[in-house]
């Protein structure tokens, strides 16, 4: 099969509500297989069955493109706004887009229910996956193609916050901690400095110093290792999700592969009452050929025995 038929095939697959992808996928696989197009097979054997958010937005993305294209302008137009710092035009744009997303999702919500009527339909991962289009170029492209497998997500829209600064000036206050001391003029034009802390304070902040100090390596050591706990429970969630979607691969490709046994058991129980139903004809026929047979016999016997002599 032509890449492009292929590439056809593929869009009108994705197009298929949820629960009817497998069934379609195994259909496709075997007429590629019976066509002897193991590349085309193989190919679509390999696609992965859409959530009911992604087949939504692939149903937009194939039969409404220049929605899609206008949420791309928007998007180029919002990060453009977002550099230049210009406030009203990013406000603007704001309103702009809370107005074309919730155009798309009624959209899409009017072609999946035309598509599959009463189907229920998570309107707030659609809107989602758009958000995150009009946010992450690449997920731009990848709702354009119209064969998305699950839906996207983005945090959100703004620029990344300032750092609080502080202006220090001369009424700033200094740290109580610190060791504070005074010049006077002794009236020779010497400065002399007279120390405010008794040693008795300076070994007092000495030691909440190292206090500090103290906690503050503690705190970092358990930092660190609560840091890496939390890399090792992620990767273990990501194992866990990906152990978890091909356990669900596995079950569509199950189901297909039932789906299939269960389509040649019901053609196999078909031919065997063909086949029964032949052997019942061809005993009728057999039998009234025996008779025929007897019945033959039987007259050549009796007129044998009135044979004249």
């Amino acid at each position: 099969m032509p890449s492009s038929a292929t590439d056809e095939l593929i869009q009108r697959l994705y197009e298929e509500p949820p629960d009817g992808f497998v069934a379609a996928r195994t259909a496709a696989v075997d007429e590629a297989r019976k066509a002897g197009d193991r590349e085309t097979a193989k190919r679509l054997a390999a696609l992965k069955k859409p959530t009911v958010a992604a087949w939504v937005v692939n149903l937009l993305a194939r039969r409404r493109p220049e929605l899609i294209d206008q949420l791309v302008e928007l998007s180029s137009a919002l990060r453009d706004a977002q550099r230049g710092l210009d406030g009203g035009q990013l406000r603007e744009l704001t309103a702009q887009r809370r107005q074309v997303v919730t155009a798309l999702v009624d959209a899409a919500r009017r072609l999946a229910l035309a598509a599959e009527p009463g189907a229920k339909l998570p309107l707030g991962e659609v809107e989602s996956t758009l958000t995150a289009a009009l946010a992450e170029p690449e997920i731009a492209a990848q709702v354009r193609t119209g064969r998305l497998i699950r839906a996207a997500a983005y945090a959100g829209f703004g620029e990344v916050p300032r750092p609080r600064l502080r202006l220090v000036t001369d009424d700033t206050p200094v740290d109580d901690d610190a060791d504070v001391e005074t010049e006077e003029d002794n009236g020779t034009g010497e400065v002399v400095e007279f120390p405010q802390q008794s040693a008795r304070e300076r070994a007092a902040a000495e030691r909440r110093r190292r206090e500090f100090e103290h906690k503050q390596r503690t705190l970092r050591r358990e930092l660190a290792a609560a840091q890496a706990a939390e890399r090792r429970a992620d990767e273990q969630l990501e194992r866990a999700e990906a152990a978890e979607r091909d356990a669900e691969h596995l079950v569509e490709d199950l189901d297909a592969e039932l789906a299939e046994l269960e389509r040649r058991r019901t053609e196999a129980q078909a031919d065997v009452a063909r086949r029964k139903q032949a052997r019942r004809s061809a005993e009728r026929e057999t039998a009234a050929a025996r008779r025929q047979v007897g019945d033959v016999q039987a007259a050549l016997e009796d007129l044998e025995s009135d044979e004249p002599d």
